[in-house]
C-alpha cells in the first residue's frame, strides 16, 4: 500500500547575526535585527489535510555548518493572524519549552480557503532580541481522489509535539496499513488530547498527554476496524473489558492506541436531506376540548382605590393625634416637680 504524507518543510529562513563571547557561547543571538525587514515565506496548506510548519532554532540562527545550536539557547515564538491578536480558528501553536522548536499545525476547513498571513515573532530569552517573519498561507483544495473513509485514533503514548514531525507521522501511517484495506492513507488532522478535554498527566515517567490522529483513505474500512468501533465493543469498554480487536495490533509497541476511543466516519453514503416543514394557513383546527375564556364584565375600581389609600391615611392620622395628645396635654409640669423635690 502506498503511504502518502503531505508535509511542509522547514521554510523558516532568516539571516541573523550571531555574536559569540570569549568562550564560544552565543551571547547575543538574534542581535541587531531591530531594523531588519520581516521576511516573507509562502506556504500552501490544503483543505482537509494536516498542515505542520516547524519553527526551528537552527533556521533562526546564522551558525556555521560545523557549529551546532548550543543547548542553552532559549527562543520562544508568538504567532498571530495579521490584523488580529490570535491565530485563525483552524491553526494552533505549541512549543514544549524554549529549548525545543515550535510548531504551527492544524487542518484548514472549506471556509478558510484563500489567503491568510501569519506573523511570527521570535524572542531570545537570554539577550531579549526579537525578529519577525510573515508566513503567507495560500489555502487551496487538495488534488486526487476524495477520502470518504475517515478514522480517528487516540494515541496515549505520545504528546502532540512528538507526532508533529514527519518521521513519527510516517511511521504511524506505515503501521496502520496492517489494519486497513489496501489503499492510500493520508493524515487529515492532529489534535492534542488537552484541546479535547483531556487532563494534564502527572509528572511521572512514561505519562503522556495523548494525541488524536485522524486518517483518511479512499479504501473502505477493514473488518477489524469495524469490529473495534461497533456498539458491542463500546459496551465491553463501558464495563471495563477489553474491546473486540480481532486482528493483530500492528501499531504496538511504538504507538499505544486506546481502542475504546476509535471513531469511524463513512462519508461515502450521502446524508439524508432534512425534511422541509410544510407551512399551513395559520388557522388552528377545531378542538372540541378547547374552551375559550368568557368575556369578563367591566368593573369600577374607584372604591377599591379609595379604601386602599384612605384607610392607611386615617390610621396614621389617628396615631399622630394620639401621640400629640400624650406629648403636649399629659405633661406633669414644673409645679408638681418642685413639690415632689425635698429641700
Amino acid at each position: 500500500m502506498a503511504v502518502a504524507l503531505i508535509w511542509t518543510p522547514l521554510l523558516v529562513g532568516l539571516r541573523l547575526t550571531c555574536v559569540f563571547g570569549t568562550c564560544g557561547v552565543p551571547t547575543g543571538l538574534l542581535a541587531g535585527l531591530g531594523g531588519t525587514k520581516a521576511q516573507q515565506t509562502t506556504l500552501h496548506p490544503l483543505v482537509g489535510r494536516v498542515f505542520v510548519h516547524t519553527l526551528d532554532h537552527e533556521a533562526f540562527l546564522s551558525l556555521p555548518e560545523h557549529v551546532a545550536v548550543p543547548p542553552t539557547v532559549r527562543i520562544t515564538y508568538h504567532a498571530h493572524l495579521q490584523g488580529h491578536p490570535d491565530l485563525p480558528q483552524w491553526l494552533r501553536y505549541t512549543q514544549r519549552s524554549p529549548h525545543h522548536p515550535g510548531f504551527l499545525y492544524g487542518s484548514a476547513t472549506p471556509e478558510d480557503r484563500g489567503r491568510q498571513v501569519i506573523e511570527v515573532t521570535a524572542y531570545n530569552r537570554d539577550s531579549f532580541d526579537t525578529t519577525q517573519q510573515r508566513l503567507v498561507l495560500e489555502i487551496g483544495d487538495p488534488e486526487g481522489p476524495l477520502l470518504p473513509y475517515q478514522a480517528e485514533f487516540l494515541v496515549c503514548s505520545h504528546d502532540v509535539e512528538e507526532v508533529l514531525p514527519s518521521t513519527p507521522a510516517s511511521h504511524f501511517l506505515s503501521a496502520l496499513r496492517g489494519l486497513w484495506e489496501p489503499g492510500e492513507l493520508q493524515l487529515l488532522n492532529i489534535t492534542s488530547a488537552l484541546d479535547r478535554g483531556g487532563r494534564v498527566p502527572l509528572p511521572i515517567e512514561g505519562q503522556r498527554e495523548g494525541v488524536y490522529i485522524k486518517v483518511g483513505s479512499a479504501s473502505p474500512f477493514s473488518t477489524c476496524l469495524k469490529m473495534v468501533a461497533s456498539p458491542d465493543s463500546h459496551a465491553r469498554c463501558a464495563q471495563g473489558q477489553p474491546p473486540l480487536l480481532s486482528c493483530y495490533d500492528t501499531l504496538a509497541p511504538h504507538f499505544r492506541v486506546d481502542w475504546c476511543n476509535v471513531t469511524l466516519v463513512d462519508k461515502s453514503v450521502p446524508e439524508p436531506a432534512d425534511e422541509v416543514p410544510t407551512l399551513g394557513d395559520g388557522i388552528l383546527e377545531h378542538d372540541p376540548f378547547f374552551c375559550p375564556p368568557t368575556e369578563a364584565p367591566d368593573r369600577d375600581f374607584l372604591v377599591d382605590a379609595l379604601v386602599t389609600l384612605l384607610v392607611p391615611l386615617l390610621v396614621a392620622l389617628l396615631l399622630t393625634l394620639l401621640l400629640a395628645y400624650v406629648m403636649c396635654c399629659r405633661r406633669e409640669g414644673r409645679l408638681k416637680r418642685d413639690l415632689a423635690t425635698s429641700e
